[in-house]
């Protein structure tokens, strides 16, 4: 089967690694990376053996070897205009967290993707680790989602605040678990070592009663990525930097405690790994991302509404 031809649009922090997965793909041919630092492209292609670029838009105009499917990891403000043109091109698009910065510009890009017959994935890496599959594949209503990410200061990332940053991934993961459509939100959140919010907490009230604590910093000292479920009869605590899970149960039995415990560890995972392949198949298929387009507008939206709350209520304390 002959490989896909892709390009990496973006190869700073997280689109060096994506370019890594992408050339050691058995589906993909790495053609070239693309960085406005000149300097950088080149560096990485030679570490990949592949071709280099500056501006994206002289690969998407080649007649010859044309690009099949490309990976945007550009700062989030660039990710519409690059990827609307990446789709005008026919080029298949998995887009780094946010898919864009405005519902407006999601819209656009949803409706060209569905134009065109295109797969649109956005990149909510977690959903690809292997302890939240698990977790979401047990089913059951939860009644109470509670989730912490916590993150090492990085200057990296700070054109968007927290909530773009890194809480959107976990907002993602509430969608998925509390398929109720969302009633009621509140939110807060502080500045501490950016112009943006750095630290947020956002409590989500679903239709059928579910509640979603959902907690995330990018100023703290050591990296934490926690989920707990709970639910009737009982509740799962996954350690989601381990890819383990902790199960707690009433046992039916009675036994001593009451309760049953039990823990449940998977292979390690490279979720950005499965990820690139979970894409290449998509696109061999014209078959729907496991996080689509849609999903990415979804979390997009509640994400949008949490900063506007927390803008907000700044606005009424002063600060």
């Amino acid at each position: 089967m002959q490989k896909l031809r892709t390009v990496v649009i973006g190869v700073g922090y997280m689109g060096r690694f994506h370019a890594e997965k992408f050339a050691a793909s058995a589906d993909a041919e790495l053609v070239a990376v693309v960085d406005a630092d000149a300097e950088r492209a080149k560096a990485i292609a030679a570490a990949l053996g592949c071709g280099f670029e500056s501006d994206y838009r002289k690969l998407l105009a080649k007649v010859d070897g044309r690009i099949d499917a490309a990976c945007v990891a550009v700062p989030t403000e660039h990710h519409h205009t690059v990827v609307r043109d990446c789709l005008e091109a026919g080029v298949h698009v998995l887009v780094e967290k946010p898919l864009s910065r405005t519902l407006e510009e999601a819209d656009e890009l949803l409706g060209l993707a569905r134009a065109r017959g295109l797969v649109l994935q956005v990149g909510h890496l977690q959903r690809f680790n292997p302890a939240f599959q698990a977790l979401a594949a047990q089913g059951g209503q939860p009644l109470f989602i509670d989730i912490e990410r916590l993150a090492p200061f990085k200057s990296r990332a700070t054109d968007v605040d927290v909530v773009l940053d890194l809480m959107i991934h976990d907002l993602d993961l509430v969608l998925a678990l509390a398929k109720a459509p969302v009633e009621q939100i509140s939110a807060s959140g502080f500045r501490v070592l950016t112009e943006s919010i750095d630290i947020a907490n956002a409590r989500i009230e679903f239709a059928d009663g579910c509640i979603a604590s959902v907690s995330a910093s990018r100023v703290s000292q050591s990296p934490v990525r926690k989920l707990r479920v709970f639910r009737h009869d009982g509740y799962v605590s996954a350690d989601l930097q381990e890819q383990r899970l902790r199960h707690v149960r009433r046992d039916p039995a009675g036994g001593a405690t009451g309760i049953l415990e039990s823990e449940q560890a998977f292979a390690r995972a490279d979720e950005l790994q499965v990820q690139a392949r979970g894409f290449f198949q998509a696109v061999r298929g014209r078959t729907a991302p496991l996080v689509t387009g849609e999903q990415g507008r979804q979390a997009l939206a509640l994400a949008l509404q949490v900063g506007r709350l927390i803008e907000e209520r700044q606005a009424r304390h002063g600060a």
